[in-house]
């Protein structure tokens, strides 16, 4: 075998050999504590929401099918005792009947908002509901989280409960709201029969870690215990999402979620508390007001409508780890033949230092293009989301494919105006351009990122998987030749200094203990120095 041959194909192997151990090491099952479930015991209560894919609370005129409801509570029979709901409107006034016939009870959700219209038909529809079902309606939850959301004051929450109380009695009566809220309103327990809270350690002020998430609960619960003396306390959320961007060191994960799951039954079984967990079902509705994360704290998959996880078993956090390899194999082999088409035609060969920079960007494409793929349906919503998502990951696609011919060709990065100023292509060779278009590419990709995280991160994800690949190959040219600045401007240094700001802003605006802020940051940096070689100096003469 040529020696020409031999050096590619040896770094092929190994970095596919890399790829393959990596997944499969974080493709490994994370195990569970024993099942806090005994055999056939069921959850004591799930928060239910009945939309699906499509569906939405702010669709005026829509009603939830009956069907779908019962299908629902057919399913949520074998697992849970009780259904809590959060309004009576679109359908959910079928719920007390379709409880009792799956064996259901209820915590029954009235809503309240600014609309006072509104208000009165869920009050009136809530309260006969009540009346009619004693059996199944074991608690009235008037107003959820309305004060958290400034949408009514206390005095007019108190007069509404005080009225509802007297009306259902004796179904007892609670307002939920997260626990902060409760402890700024003690006056309402006059008007209320238990306290409600919510606990969701990964949205609290200052995010709880997930394997911290389970004692949080508990210090709260007994803070709350001690503020309300002689009223019980019902946990009336509480929760972990599989899916989405991590707030300081709470990072959304399937094996996350069924670990906070496990901890905190465990812990109410164990201290003998009242818990209702969030949520039943995943509601992709949630995702346009909270981003990724919204749509995900359900224990059961929106689209499959199977359970994420079982109890006490070993959770996958990347399910899809072989397609991953099998991207990664495909990623290392497009990259290695685009150098082999790139270099044909080179004076004296490939050098072996070019050979490394291509490993790097098959290595780092290789690594990250089949987990974007995974992330593509998680983090795009409606055609703007998709189409965006969709191009980034282009991006990186056509990094992996591009770039690597481009080192072996013997060219190196170029400033944008050779792929973007059409006077500029006669004097330009294709290789030339082919670089500036991907860098170009690549700032707007990740400059677009970057401007979303340092003015509105709150629900914004970090896509740092296909944001790798692509500054893994603009990067790589520089490791073996210098750029070619001529035409560098204006436009690489705004974007230069952007960036560098980005980079050092957004994980320290993150914590840095949120390691996908400091992933993002450390991409940033990284084209923000590529640029940097690019726009420097003006090459002479």
């Amino acid at each position: 075998m040529p020696s020409s041959v031999r050096l590619p194909l040896v770094l092929a192997c190994v970095v596919a050999g890399v790829i393959a151990g990596l997944w499969t090491w974080l493709g490994t099952p994370v195990a569970m504590p024993p099942s806090p479930l005994a055999a056939g015991e069921k959850l004591p209560c799930v928060s239910y929401a009945p939309f699906r894919d499509g569906q939405s609370p702010f669709q005026k005129d829509l009603a939830i099918p009956e069907v779908q409801i019962d299908e629902d509570f057919a399913s949520l029979a074998k697992v849970a005792s009780c259904v809590r709901t959060y309004a009576v409107e679109k359908g959910l006034d079928k719920a007390p009947a379709l409880a009792r016939k799956h064996g259901l009870t209820m915590l029954l959700g009235i809503w309240l908002g600014p609309d006072a219209d509104r208000n009165r038909i869920e009050l009136d529809t809530g309260v006969r509901l009540a009346q009619e079902n004693p059996d199944v309606v074991k608690a009235v939850v008037v107003g959820n989280e309305v004060l958290l959301r400034g949408e009514m004051s206390a005095a007019e929450l108190a007069s509404v409960l005080s009225r509802v109380k007297a009306q259902v009695a004796p179904v007892p009566v609670t307002y939920a709201d997260v626990w902060e809220f409760w402890e700024r309103n003690k006056g309402l327990t006059e008007n209320v029969d238990f306290v409600t809270i919510h606990i969701l350690p990964y949205w609290e002020d200052l995010p709880v870690a997930a394997d911290e998430a389970g004692p949080h609960v508990d210090e709260i619960r007994q803070r709350m215990a001690e503020a309300f003396p002689g009223k019980e306390i019902l946990i009336g959320e509480t929760g972990w999402p599989s899916a989405g961007r991590m707030r300081e060191e709470a990072l959304p994960s399937p094996s996350n979620q069924a670990r906070v799951m496990h901890d905190v039954v465990a812990l109410a079984k164990r201290q003998g508390y009242r818990v209702n967990v969030i949520e039943a079902f995943d509601q992709p509705w949630k995702r346009r007001s909270e981003g990724t994360v919204g749509g995900h704290w359900g224990l059961v998959d929106a689209s499959s409508r199977m359970p994420k996880f079982a109890w006490g078993e070993p959770v996958e956090d990347f399910p899809g780890w072989r397609m991953h390899i099998a991207v990664g194999i495909a990623a290392v082999a497009l990259a290695f033949g685009s150098a082999f088409a790139g270099g044909r035609r080179r004076e004296g060969g490939v050098p072996n230092g070019d050979w490394f920079a291509v490993a790097a960007i098959a290595l780092f494409g290789g690594a990250t293009l089949g987990a974007a793929i995974s992330a593509l349906p998680l983090e795009s919503l409606g055609l703007v989301g998709w189409l965006r998502n969709g191009l980034i990951f282009s991006v990186a696609v056509a990094g992996v494919a591009v770039m690597p011919a481009v080192i072996a060709g013997g060219q190196g990065l170029a400033p944008f105006s050779v792929a973007l100023d059409a006077r500029r292509w006669p004097a330009s060779s294709g290789p030339a351009i082919a670089a500036a278009l991907i860098l170009a590419l690549a700032t707007a990709a990740v400059g677009s990122v970057a401007f979303e995280l340092v003015f509105d991160p709150r629900y914004k994800d970090f896509p740092v998987w296909p944001l790798t690949a692509i500054v893994a190959a603009v990067a790589a040219p520089m490791l073996v030749r210098r750029a070619d600045r001529d035409g560098a401007g204006l436009a690489e240094l705004i974007a230069m200094w952007g960036l560098l700001v980005a980079g050092i802003y957004v994980p320290l605006n993150e914590t840095l203990s949120n390691w996908q802020a400091a992933w993002f940051g450390t991409l940033a940096l990284v084209l923000s120095f590529t640029l940097w070689r690019v726009q420097a100096v003006q090459r002479k003469g």
